[in-house]
């Protein structure tokens, strides 16, 4: 297959080490990790990237979406004239981990404990992922989206704040992938993460979602793949996370 791979760079060591080993020719552009300060804003470069493909009028068999949900980034992309494809996860940091299952295993919890990985050590001005607001909280499900529709998104966070208390706020947790290990990452965290009062955590990594994207293999279970026309429409749930809307 001659496929098209739109990627955060924070996956650029892990993405890079599974196109050398596809079968598959794989055409990549990335965009920057501080584009996801604004969800809209990475959004609309998403989608300019998706249709700069298909006016190119070079013929790919998938665009693949190396990206979650990611705070509402690529909910309402629009296949044009290629099929998407992108994992079913909430953010990065399930992707990293390498299944849903083990994201909920380690943060359904603690859902806003901060993580980070060698991306982000290497392609960010800072140590731990957080939203574009300075919050780390990753929140999911319909019950908090039915609190923004009912009091509006500033105080559907402080409700679901009293109603959800943080019992990670003084963990920090490195996921560490074999393939990047021997990069020395996950030590320069611990000493970060000891200078600024917390604990470290070390989560082993596993490269498997990034790998089964690239080498083309889409289980429906753990991959979108949305027809031409079609649209990502969030879900928000710990299962489907994302669903096709057709027009």
């Amino acid at each position: 297959m001659h496929l098209k791979l739109i990627s955060c760079n924070v996956f650029q060591r892990e993405a890079s080490w599974c196109i050398a080993r596809s079968p598959h020719v794989i055409d990549v552009e990335y965009t920057e990790l501080g584009e996801h300060a604004r969800s809209a804003g990475l959004r609309q470069l998403i989608q300019g990237k998706i249709d700069a493909v298909d006016a190119a009028g070079k013929a790919y068999d998938a665009i693949l979406l190396l990206f979650g949900l990611c705070g509402n980034a690529t909910a309402g992309l629009q296949a044009r004239k290629t099929r998407l494809v992108i994992p079913r996860a909430h953010d990065c940091c399930t992707i990293l981990l390498g299944s849903r299952a083990k994201y909920a295993e380690h943060f359904a919890h603690a859902p806003s404990t901060p993580f980070s990985s060698a991306g982000y050590l290497e392609r960010g001005s800072y140590f731990l992922r957080t939203s574009g607001d300075g919050e780390s909280a990753v929140k999911t499900g319909d019950a908090y989206q039915e609190l923004v529709a009912k009091f509006g998104e500033e105080d559907a966070r402080f409700i679901w704040s009293e109603m959800h208390p943080d019992h990670g706020d003084n963990k920090a947790v490195f996921i560490d992938l074999p393939q990047t290990s021997h990069l020395g990452y996950a030590e320069q965290f611990a000493t970060k993460a000891a200078q600024a009062g917390k604990e470290s955590i070390r989560l082993p990594g596993d490269i498997r979602l990034i790998e089964q994207l690239l080498q083309g293999n889409w289980p429906e279970p753990e991959y979108l793949v949305v027809p031409p026309g079609g649209t990502i429409e969030g879900v928000y749930d710990w299962d489907q996370v994302m669903r096709t809307k057709q027009k």
